[in-house]
């Protein structure tokens, strides 16, 4: 019962976050906070606390936090994420954008196993090629498409973070190594800042907004992440992913009913099929080894 409870608060949190971003960035009238402002302290505050929990961690242990982990590479994949990602809620709702990122995420990691040499069965082919038709549907041109600028920044955000978590597969220590990552990911917030100002994009930051995004970085990114490491130990990566699924119908449930947020056929239709043709190839992926 422990072990499932965490799973879900887990699963709430990384949903949350949509839900947060979405709340800030993309409200109705004038956003609560502009993306780059929304980034800054969203990494900002994640790094904060997750540094915070890694130095607690070393205590306990009886070691320290003093070797910087992580890499310079990881820190610029995680800032690319968290960029595109709050530029990509300007416009996208909050399931759907959820939708387009774990897509993403799930496609860059199968991708690579095929670019490994991976020879996936029959079965998971069949999976793959009807996640990737449902998703090819449901961001092609029509009346219930998403902005397609939007839809590519939110992929691109996936992209980032499926290379993030490959990088980190069969780290040591994943907190400490997500903790200096993230600490590390604040440096891009400069030349982010360049360019801001080169093109003179608004920037507009209210209290809510930062405190938003403060709630994203410090609990629901930087808690969230260190709950997912303690659940990832026991559950194993295969049904890791598979729970993770449920992070965009979690994500679409919290904006139709704290954004009022429209529950389209297009997306409900392609929801199933992608996040069912992803959960059929996992599985059997799963048979095969």
């Amino acid at each position: 019962m422990g072990l499932f409870l965490l799973t879900t608060l887990t699963m709430i949190a990384f949903a949350a976050n949509s839900v947060l971003g979405r709340m800030a960035i993309g409200a109705a009238g004038e956003p609560l906070i502009d993306p780059a402002s929304y980034s800054a302290v969203r990494l900002a505050s994640g790094a904060a606390m997750l540094m915070l929990l890694a130095a607690l961690t070393a205590r306990r242990e009886g070691g320290g936090i003093s070797e910087l982990r992580g890499s310079w590479a990881s820190a610029l994949a995680l800032f690319v994420y968290a960029a595109a990602f709050s530029f990509a809620y300007v416009a996208l709702e909050t399931g759907l954008g959820a939708l387009i990122l774990f897509a993403c995420v799930q496609a860059t990691m199968i991708g690579w196993s095929l670019k490994e040499g991976d020879r996936p069965s029959l079965m998971e082919w069949l999976g793959l090629v009807t996640a990737f038709g449902a998703f090819v549907w449901l961001v092609s041109p029509g009346l219930a498409a998403p902005d397609p600028l939007a839809a590519a920044t939110m992929a691109v955000s996936g992209i980032a973070w499926g290379i993030y978590s490959l990088r980190g597969r069969g780290s040591p220590n994943p907190l400490q190594a997500t903790a200096h990552n993230f600490l590390r990911s604040t440096v891009f917030l400069l030349p982010l800042g360049l360019i801001i100002a080169a093109t003179g994009l608004h920037l507009h930051v209210t209290t809510t907004g930062a405190l938003l995004a403060v709630l994203s970085g410090a609990i629901t990114s930087g808690l969230g992440y260190a709950l997912w490491y303690r659940v990832l130990r026991q559950i194993g990566g295969t049904l890791g992913a598979i729970v993770q699924l449920t992070v965009p119908v979690i994500a679409t449930f919290g904006g139709v009913v704290l954004l009022d947020e429209a529950w389209t056929l297009r997306l409900a239709l392609s929801s199933v099929l992608i996040l069912g043709g992803v959960a059929v190839a996992i599985l059997a992926r799963k048979q095969r080894s």
